[in-house]
């Protein structure tokens, strides 16, 4: 009879926690669950471990005695002894004792029928715990569920939109599988914002949900940050130096701004309220800033080259903007 390591079949550490166990148990369970794989005989036998590793390993007493048993197994292991020849009667023995003594209760009445444990389970434990646990995941409803439903598993896919549609919300329609499906991604949504679908992922008794993982398309004019908005913003050098009102284009719409008298370039003005929608809470929206470019006016004629070089006589080189 070979040892079975429970531990690698669940895939957890010798130090697990219980919470570690159940949650790499309800994991494994799903994947091969029979309800998904039907007359799959590997994927039952793996099942079938999978709830033999989790009775013993959720159960303190059970999971102290197999505990033991393997720091011996491993010590013979590691003494150099052939393979095969390792005596289980003794752990055989001291299981029966621990239990009580009432061997032949009956078999396993899970899902399995007499299969559901394995040799080496009921020598290390004896058939009355075997029974007995049977008998308890009949009641929570075998242990392929162990008191909870079997949940289909949950799915990402990726979704592009553009800002405009960031800034407004949109309905898409999606395929998947056979079935078409309609999603709002609302107002605010940013790259790496998930919208849940819920009942569309893997299938299982329950439904999976399916999670859209949204990015948001660069654009040509804004720059988003949070829930702000960057914008270069042209200025003529007249409106720059006297200052005046300009035209800001926003996702809703144009706006005016007066720029202050010498605005120096790379200045930024904010516009409160004309960023985007805060993703909980689209009635509040944040800034837009607009980072003043100055445009520099080309093909001069004689007379405006003119006034410059006066300007500049004016202003004098040792003027602090000369």
């Amino acid at each position: 009879m070979e040892y079975r390591d429970y531990y690698q079949i669940l895939g957890v550490a010798r130090g697990a926690t219980g919470k570690e166990i159940k949650s790499a148990f309800r994991r494994k369970a799903q994947e091969y669950h029979p309800d998904l794989h039907p007359n799959d005989a590997a994927a039952e036998e793996k099942f079938k471990a999978l709830n033999e590793a989790y009775e013993v390993l959720r159960d303190a007493d059970k999971r102290a005695t197999y505990d033991r048993l393997g720091k011996s197994y491993s010590q013979w292991q590691n003494s150099g002894q052939p393979g095969g020849g390792f005596d289980f009667s003794q752990w055989a023995r001291a299981a029966g004792n621990a239990a009580g003594g009432a061997r032949g209760a009956g078999g396993p009445a899970d899902l399995f029928g007499q299969g559901a444990f394995s040799e080496f389970f009921n020598i290390l434990f004896g058939s009355a715990v075997a029974a007995a646990a049977a008998r308890q995941q009949g009641r929570t409803g075998s242990a392929s569920t162990a008191g909870w439903t079997l949940r289909g598993e949950d799915q990402e896919q990726s979704i592009e939109i553009t800002l405009e549609e960031a800034f407004a919300g949109v309905r898409r329609t999606l395929k998947k599988d056979d079935r078409r499906l309609e999603v709002k991604i609302p107002a605010g949504a940013r790259t790496g914002t998930k919208v849940r679908m819920t009942g569309a992922g893997g299938a299982g008794q329950t439904q999976g949900d399916l999670y859209l993982v949204v990015t948001v398309k660069p654009h040509a004019r804004f720059r988003r940050e949070g829930d702000d908005l960057h914008l270069d913003l042209p200025v003529d050098v007249y409106t720059a130096l006297l200052g005046g009102e300009v035209s800001v284009p926003t996702l809703a719409g144009e706006v005016k701004l007066n720029v202050p008298p010498e605005a120096q370039a790379g200045r930024t003005l904010r516009l409160g309220g004309q960023g985007m929608p805060k993703l909980r809470a689209p009635a509040e929206r944040g800034d837009l800033l607009a980072h003043i470019v100055v445009r520099i006016p080309t093909q001069l004629s004689e007379r405006e080259r003119q006034l410059y070089v006066e300007l500049r006589a004016l202003r004098g080189p040792g003027s602090p903007s000369s």
